[in-house]
């Protein structure tokens, strides 16, 4: 790995929140949690407008993001609402539009372009540049890229800089929110060694949980143990990988252009639901689920041939159920027409909790189908 390269990880400061605020500045400056569907809330009114307050909030729904101010209270994205809301009850709560947060996604992309030509896209508030090429300082084109940003939506970002990957991807939520911190491989000792081991992306809560039984809590302890010890405990790949990312080390270029293996959306229900008694608001659902794989299909120029259905029950067991089709299909109704196998070959010995639609074996667009016919997929 060369230490002259300089990557850059920039990271949208809580996404999804920022953009709401945006639309609600009357709330900066408060706890605010987005996630769940729309509650009324007498008690939460600011200003000339009612927000929902999250302490009313009742359902299976998940923190979908929050501000740094709800953060504090130790809410974080993917908590249960009902547990945020034992721990922030008079936060704000406000309802999910991905639609705007796309098309502000789409709009900080763009202008991260119109200062750096090439970027790996990983995600809809993340990307990658590389800036090695580059000669002004790491400090002056991450001030143009913030600022293009900022002019762009309003929103702040934070930078990370380092020679890879991995450590740029640390490196930018150290310094939250309008942060920016540059990396030299000489600082990996004073400044990434003493963080937890947690903060490697790749390191999850599994992985977290065995090391601190083995007494490595910090990235500091990893790095000191034997790359054979490591191997020992966690197999040959991934104890080698633990003993490289702990030491900095990551030569993998950035992706431009990347097709993924699968597309998929799912939702879990307010309530569990019957497959009979409650085949209208099913039908809905699958409907609404199609809709969102075939759109992200769309935008992405692809068309699939191999449609899946998971179904997570109530008693928290899951089936998933796979039908192929000899021409690419994209359209939201060839995704349903496919999905009427599937949901024959499922045992529906309990009431449903999850529902999710999944497009794999992705190919560019071409040749698809275009009659598909009308079929009821909930027919018992």
């Amino acid at each position: 790995m060369s230490s002259s390269r300089r990557i850059a990880h920039l990271d949208m400061d809580a996404f999804f929140a920022s953009v709401e605020l945006l639309r609600y500045p009357e709330l900066r400056g408060r706890p605010v949690v987005v996630g769940g569907r729309r509650v009324p809330a007498p008690e939460g009114n600011v200003g000339n407008r009612v927000f929902g307050r999250l302490g009313d909030y009742v359902g299976r729904g998940v923190v979908t993001t929050s501000t740094y101010e709800a953060r504090a209270f130790g809410v974080f994205s993917g908590m249960g609402l009902m547990q945020s809301a034992r721990l922030a009850p008079d936060a704000v709560l406000l309802p999910a539009d991905f639609e705007a947060y796309r098309d502000y996604s789409r709009r900080f992309k763009q202008a991260v372009l119109s200062v750096v030509p090439v970027i790996e896209d990983r995600g809809i508030d993340e990307i990658y540049l590389d800036l090695t090429e580059f000669d002004e300082p790491s400090a002056v084109i991450a001030d143009r890229i913030k600022q293009a940003v900022r002019d762009a939506t309003g929103l702040s970002c934070s930078i990370g800089i380092s020679p890879n990957k991995l450590l740029s991807k640390i490196c930018s939520d150290l310094d939250k929110p309008d942060g920016l911190t540059v990396l030299l491989m000489s600082d990996l000792a004073d400044r990434i060694w003493p963080l937890p081991v947690s903060k490697v992306n790749g390191i999850g809560p599994k992985a977290t949980q065995k090391l601190k039984s083995l007494g490595i809590e910090s990235i500091g302890q990893l790095a000191q143990v034997p790359v054979g010890e490591l191997q020992s405990q966690f197999g040959a790949h991934y104890g080698r990988w633990l003993h490289e990312a702990a030491h900095g080390m990551d030569d993998r270029p950035l992706e431009t252009s990347r097709q993924p293996k699968s597309l998929s959306r799912e939702t879990t229900f307010e309530r569990n639901l019957h497959v009979r008694h409650d085949r209208t608001e099913l039908t809905a659902i699958v409907d609404n689920l199609c809709l969102r794989v075939a759109d992200d299909l769309q935008r992405k120029s692809l068309a699939c041939r191999t449609v899946g259905l998971k179904v997570k029950f109530a008693d928290f067991s899951v089936v998933t159920r796979d039908v192929s089709v000899q021409v690419p299909l994209q359209g939201a109704r060839q995704l349903r027409e496919a999905l009427a196998d599937c949901l024959k070959r499922i045992d529906w010995h309990d009431r449903i909790r999850l529902l999710g639609v999944r497009a794999s074996g992705l190919t560019d667009q071409q040749d698809v189908l275009s009659q598909p016919s009308q079929l009821d997929l909930w027919r018992t």
